[in-house]
């Protein structure tokens, strides 16, 4: 919820991920030997003070395809809605990320749903975004350590590569995972490695965009290594940033019973 907090995520993540898929309207250069201050600042970067999204995420596989829209809200850095819109039969399925909770809706049995951590791991509407990368943001800042490993260049900008390891205590799935972040701000690529320090899968940028006032990444694709044919493409149609939004939206309430 890129994503939800990556999703919107990245989904969100970008699906966002690209949900995702952020905090502060001025951003402050941070200092490049200080790695957790460039990790919070891209994420800070994205959500804004508050931010609205529209996101197109298409699942691929071999033998199908399917595209989704949904729409983002995000404030501060501890409240996201992901609501999808279209097509039909998937329009109504939601996800509300508050503090460090996470609650599903489905219209086809109209109950919201807590999601416990034992299902923090499983795919998000059938994508290649997990329940956790959703709600991952928040966590790269508050359960990660953060090392810089070197810099590179990139269309003439100077870029961080970061290796963040989750503390021994953090709930997280993952061994250890690298972010390559821009100069300004933006994450060009997220990969993701198990505890035997296998690569897994990856969060690339593809199309970076002026949209809201700012550059965003506009096109990301996250993809399983083991599985080529395989992918979820997340485009961001629409951003807003800075917006005013009622505490309400981020409700039980409203998760089943959308007014916005």
């Amino acid at each position: 919820m890129d994503s939800v907090r990556h999703f919107a995520s990245w989904v969100v993540i970008g699906i966002c991920l690209a949900a995702s898929l952020l905090f502060g309207g001025v951003t402050v250069a941070a200092p490049p030997e200080d790695a957790a201050a460039i990790v919070k600042q891209a994420i800070d970067y994205w959500r804004d003070v508050s931010s609205y999204s529209v996101i197109d995420m298409t699942i691929h596989r071999p033998d199908w395809e399917r595209t989704m829209t949904i729409r983002v809200w995000t404030r501060g850095e501890k409240e996201s809605l992901v609501r999808v819109t279209a097509p039909p039969k998937d329009a109504g399925n939601a996800t509300l990320l508050l503090d460090n909770d996470m609650w599903s809706f489905t219209p086809k049995i109209n109950r919201v749903i807590k999601i416990p951590s034992s299902m923090m791991s499983q795919s998000w509407m059938g994508s290649d975004f997990s329940n956790n990368d959703l709600a991952k943001a928040d966590d790269l800042i508050e359960q990660y350590t953060h090392r810089l490993l070197r810099t590179e260049s990139h269309d003439g900008h100077k870029v961080y590569v970061i290796d963040s390891t989750p503390k021994e205590t953090a709930p997280v799935v993952w061994g250890h995972e690298v972010l390559t972040i821009r100069d300004d701000w933006l994450i060009l690529e997220h990969a993701f490695y198990d505890q035997q320090n296998v690569l897994v899968k990856k969060l690339v940028t593809s199309d970076i965009r002026p949209m809201g006032g700012k550059l965003v990444a506009a096109r990301e694709r996250m993809q399983k290594l083991d599985k080529p044919g395989e992918w979820t493409d997340v485009e961001t149609r629409e951003v807003r940033f800075n917006i005013p939004i009622s505490a309400s939206t981020f409700t039980l309430s409203n998760l089943g019973n959308p007014r916005e």
